[in-house]
């Protein structure tokens, strides 16, 4: 595949913005928070030389418009609509990478879609169902914190909550790296990401015998930076669940915004153990 394009396709109550560069096996970016298909630009422009990226919007942010701007929207639904673009544009099993909720959402596909995913790279994914009780507890009292915050006191405060939460530490990048602006629909998708994703990443369940069927293609991975985030936790405790090795990616929760060189060298690493299509 050598493709350099982007599409709209018509998925049920919406309308997804997707596009695909690069040469090589598929690789689908599915991002976390607010990101959209842009979001990962930085590690994608270390990886199209060797690998198609597909990466989108999720439905409800920035060109990927919903029907009914009020309609509910749960993690299955970001994953039947990556399925449905999968089917667009390959026949055959992908691989993927996943970040924050983008890891949920890898989760869930190949859980419920098993045949299209080659090899998942699932990048600290908030899981806090394997928590145990007292950190389960306070995580998810993070999590509505954020979203009370957000209903209180608006975006910001709701996201500075959010960034101590995961960890993110913004100093911890790449010493020449110059952090891409805001873009104009930043507000509107990170109003999107708290009012319907964020409560959703935090209703979800794992279907966990799906995963533990599918656990030789299921790669756990999370931050080599110093510091014992909730969602590095999160990550260690589906390694332990599905008797995988935890892999080490550099930085924090957000490395591969952060890191992207570093980041794409060692998901090369990883990639280029994936079992043949």
């Amino acid at each position: 595949m050598d493709e350099s394009r982007a599409d709209q396709l018509r998925v049920p109550g919406a309308r997804l913005y997707y596009k695909v560069q690069g040469n090589g096996p598929l690789l689908l970016m599915l991002q976390g928070g607010d990101g959209d298909a842009g979001g990962m630009d930085a590690l994608a422009k270390q990886l199209v030389e060797g690998y198609t990226v597909l990466s989108y919007d999720r439905r409800g942010l920035s060109r990927s418009r919903l029907d009914d701007p009020g309609a509910a929207v749960d993690l299955t639904t970001h994953s039947d609509d990556a399925s449905r673009l999968l089917h667009e544009v390959t026949s055959e099993p992908v691989l993927v990478f996943g970040a924050s909720l983008g890891a949920m959402l890898g989760l869930d596909l190949v859980a419920r879609h098993p045949e299209q995913v080659r090899l998942l790279v699932a990048h600290e994914p908030p899981v806090t169902e394997l928590l145990d009780e007292h950190d389960r507890e306070l995580f998810v009292q993070g999590q509505e914190e954020v979203e009370e915050l957000h209903r209180r006191e608006g975006i910001a405060a709701a996201m500075k909550r959010f960034i101590a939460l995961t960890g993110v530490n913004y100093e911890d990048r790449e010493p020449d790296l110059e952090l891409a602006r805001p873009k104009p629909e930043r507000i509107a998708n990170l109003e999107f990401f708290l009012t319907h994703d964020a409560p959703a990443v935090r209703c979800y369940r794992l279907d966990l015998p799906a995963l533990h069927a599918a656990a030789g293609r299921i790669v756990l991975a999370a931050g080599s930076s110093p510091g014992d985030s909730f969602v590095h936790r999160c990550a260690q405790a589906l390694a332990e669940e599905l008797a995988r090795p935890l892999e080490e990616f550099p930085g924090g929760h957000a490395g591969f915004v952060l890191h992207p060189r570093a980041f794409a060298a060692r998901l090369r690493e990883v990639l280029e153990d994936a079992p043949e299509p």
